[in-house]
This record gives C-alpha cells, sequence and structure tokens, in this order.
C-alpha cells in the first residue's frame, strides 16, 4: 500500500469527512496546534540559544534542560497528535502539498539532531556544564535545531496556500515535487 493510497483511503473514511467538513472542529484543532508548537519551540529554543552561549550563561545546561524539557515533552506530545488530526482532514491534499512534504523532511531532520545531541555530546554534559560556552557539537547542535525549527513553522505555515495544488498549470518540477501525475484539481471552481 502506498502512502498516496493510504491518504486517499484516509480521506473516505467517516472521522476524516466529518473532520474536514465541522465549522469548528478542524479551526479548534489547529489552534491546538499552534499553541503547542508555541509552547515547545519556545521552551526548547530557550534550551537551544543556551546550548549557542547566548543565554542563561550562569545557569548549568543541565539545570536549563532538566527545567525545560518536560514543557518541551508536553509541547511536542500535543503538537504530534494535533498535527496528526490536521493531516487526517485533509490526507490527499497534504499527501500533495509541498510544504507538507518539505515540513515532513525537516522534523525527521530535527529529530535526528536531538537525538544525535542527547546520545552524544549530552552524555558527557558534567564536563562542560558550568562551561559559558559549550563545546562546538553542543552549540552545532542548539544552532541547527534553530534554524531547523524556523524553517519548520514557515513551511507549516505555507501548509494553508494553494499555490502549487495538482491539476493547476505548474512547472513539471513542481508536479514532480508534489506527486502529481495525472490528479485533477479536486478544489477547483469549474
Amino acid at each position: 500500500m502506498s502512502l498516496l493510497t493510504l491518504s486517499e483511503w484516509l480521506e473516505r473514511t467517516q472521522w476524516s469527512i466529518a473532520l474536514h467538513e465541522s465549522v469548528y472542529a478542524y479551526a479548534v484543532i489547529e489552534s491546538i496546534h499552534v499553541w503547542a508548537l508555541c509552547l515547545f519551540v519556545g521552551f526548547a529554543a530557550m534550551l537551544d540559544l543556551r546550548l549557542v552561549g547566548l543565554t542563561f550563561r550562569r545557569v548549568p545546561v543541565s539545570e536549563v534542560a532538566g527545567r525545560l524539557l518536560p514543557w518541551t515533552r508536553v509541547g511536542f506530545a500535543i503538537m504530534v497528535i494535533s498535527g496528526a488530526l490536521l493531516f487526517y482532514a485533509i490526507p490527499v491534499r497534504s499527501y500533495h502539498n509541498i510544504f507538507f512534504r518539505l515540513k515532513l523532511v525537516l522534523l525527521v531532520l530535527a529529530g535526528l539532531n536531538a537525538w544525535l545531541f542527547h546520545s552524544g555530546i549530552y552524555h558527557r554534559v558534567t564536563t562542560w556544564d558550568l562551561d559559558a560556552r559549550p563545546p562546538r557539537r553542543a552549540r552545532i547542535a542548539g544552532a541547527l535545531s534553530l534554524v531547523l525549527w524556523a524553517v519548520i513553522i514557515f513551511s507549516g505555515r505555507m501548509i494553508a496556500y494553494n499555490w502549487f495544488d495538482c491539476g493547476r498549470p505548474q512547472s513539471d518540477l513542481m508536479n514532480v515535487l508534489a506527486a502529481c501525475g495525472d490528479v485533477v484539481d479536486p478544489y477547483a471552481v469549474p
């Protein structure tokens, strides 16, 4: 089963249709997604800025992480659940959306960056915990996280715009990137 086939099946389910056609549910879930994003990215950015060496220089990295990571985890969990529901409401359109695809790739890269940081240099935090300027690998992880999340937020915001929807006149490159093939725009006004 391909991702497109799965998306098409999801789109035909009763709950997907109800969520997409609801007057309030989609808007409420989208609002929750944005609030959770603010919670997650706000606290993650504070830790990242400490890793880069720009803030909280007198506070041990382990203390900053200890206080902020529980909140970032809560924000991340709510963000993932609400994001999955947003996808569930419009799976085929999301599947073909270039910005959604970019966002997913960047989310994987951000997750990989966090995993490499926490499974690598952070295990030796006791040796550099009090340094105003953390080691190079920690600074790179913090800076990369800040950049990735800025572009993820931009990509997520751009998902709402239909510049590259399948079935609309656009370049062959955009059709390939959106995996359009011979798709007819279901939202086109006849």
